[in-house]
């Protein structure tokens, strides 16, 4: 935390430091572990610290004028794309992460890539689909893809289609989830990059046996293979970590997040999504990304707090 000490930030905080993790989100149960994962280090590191359940009606006045900042451990709709953050702005309350409007965006991943095709950041092409859509269509013109709610994290709802059947299966079954994208599949790496107060972290190379890296690959198995370094040369990664800057600034992201990209087999890279609140479970990968930085899971907890706290207050 540089000059940034413990003292410092209790003294910045005023009190009891609240986290917000759960909610009623489908990845509730991954916000349950990143919050208590949260909660435990800050209570290693001596700042006291109340965990605070999204879930529960009353959580808006268990927090309100008892707590002048808030750790945000939630992940998903209700937490991550932007409501929970106008909560907190309209009582005044700061927060870890990047505010309303990013938040919003980034959980929006149809929305964000249109953004980035505005930019000339590199993305794979895409298509909404809806139950008008002309299924042979889209595979004629994208080729095999990967079909993702718009809304949705933690890979729920995603599946590969190949076929016009396929595609129609995938949005029936995804469409659960609210607004759906087909997005062309990309044959190749996939990396992730997290952002730390306006800086890139060592990328981290991810594989699977999955067809893809999905829900079980994130959280369950074991056999997924985290690669740190990655194994790109160094005017690789930078390339990588620029672009990955370039996507989280370019939707106003701020503190702290991860950013997704897939490479091809001609050595491009693609933008996937933005994450603004990654999970900091012991399978999650900013933690994995910070230790290869030289910070342990204690130090990056607080350097996320230290980010969202104002100079003038420290």
């Amino acid at each position: 935390m540089g000059e940034i000490t413990v003292t410092k930030v209790n003294q910045a905080i005023g009190g009891n430091l609240a986290v917000l993790l759960g909610g009623r989100s489908s990845e509730r149960e991954i916000s349950l572990k990143s919050g208590a994962a949260v909660v435990g280090a800050f209570e290693r590191v001596g700042i006291a610290v109340d965990a605070i359940d999204v879930a529960d009606h009353n959580w808006m006045q268990r927090i309100s004028g008892k707590y002048r900042q808030v750790f945000i451990a939630l992940h998903g709709p209700g937490g991550e794309d932007g409501t929970v953050q106008g909560a907190l702005e309209c009582m005044g309350i700061s927060y870890t992460g990047s505010g309303v409007m990013a938040s919003a965006l980034a959980m929006d991943k149809f929305r964000c890539k249109l953004l980035w095709l505005g930019l000339g950041l590199s993305t794979p092409r895409f298509a909404e689909l809806t139950a008008s859509s002309n299924w042979q269509a889209i595979i004629d013109d994208l080729g095999p893809v990967i079909v993702k709610p718009a809304c949705e994290g933690s890979s729920i709802g995603m599946a590969r289609a190949a076929t016009a059947e396929e595609l129609a299966a995938a949005w029936s079954n995804a469409q659960a989830y609210g607004r759906v994208f087909a997005e062309q599949w990309i044959s190749g790496s996939e990396y992730t990059v997290a952002i730390l107060n306006g800086k890139a972290l060592p990328a981290i190379k991810l594989e699977t046996d999955a067809a893809f890296y999905d829900f079980n690959a994130k959280y369950i198995s074991d056999e997924t293979r985290y690669l740190c370094p990655c194994g790109l040369s160094a005017a690789e990664e930078q390339e990588l970590s620029d672009l990955a800057l370039a996507a989280f600034t370019s939707l106003g992201c701020a503190g702290w997040g991860r950013v997704d990209v897939m490479r091809d087999t001609a050595g491009r890279f693609y933008l996937l999504e933005v994450n603004t609140v990654p999970g900091m479970t012991d399978h999650s990968l900013v933690p994995m990304a910070a230790k290869q930085a030289g910070l342990d899971f204690d130090q990056l907890v607080l350097e996320i707090l230290a980010g969202s706290i104002t100079a003038d207050s420290i």
